[in-house]
C-alpha cells in the first residue's frame, strides 16, 4: 500500500487516524514537542488503526522533540514534530 504524508489537525487524538488530514506535499515542520505530520500507508486517511510503530514513534516525537524514527540521519522519518508547546 502507498504512503502518504498527513498533517495531524492539532484538536483530535494523535493516536487515530481520524485526527490527520492528507497532505499534497511533504510538510515543512521536522523537530519539536507537537505532532506536526505523519508519513504512512492509507488515501484520503491513514490506515487505521495507526501501526504499532507509529503510535510509538508519536510518543517519542512529543517526548523528545525529534523526528522518529530517530537512529540514523539516512533512515526515512515517518513522524515528525512542530514547534509550540
Amino acid at each position: 500500500m502507498a504512503r502518504f504524508w498527513y498533517a495531524y489537525n492539532g484538536i483530535g487524538d494523535p493516536f487515530l487516524s481520524g485526527s490527520y488530514n492528507l497532505l499534497p506535499f511533504k510538510p515543512v515542520c521536522i523537530n519539536g514537542c507537537t505532532i506536526c505530520a505523519i508519513y504512512s500507508p492509507g488515501s484520503s486517511v491513514p490506515s487505521s488503526p495507526l501501526s504499532t510503530n507509529l503510535r510509538t514513534y508519536i510518543v517519542t516525537v512529543m517526548a523528545n522533540q525529534v523526528a522518529q524514527p530517530d537512529s540514523s540521519a539516512n533512515i526515512k522519518k515517518y513522524v515528525y514534530g512542530k514547534v509550540g508547546c
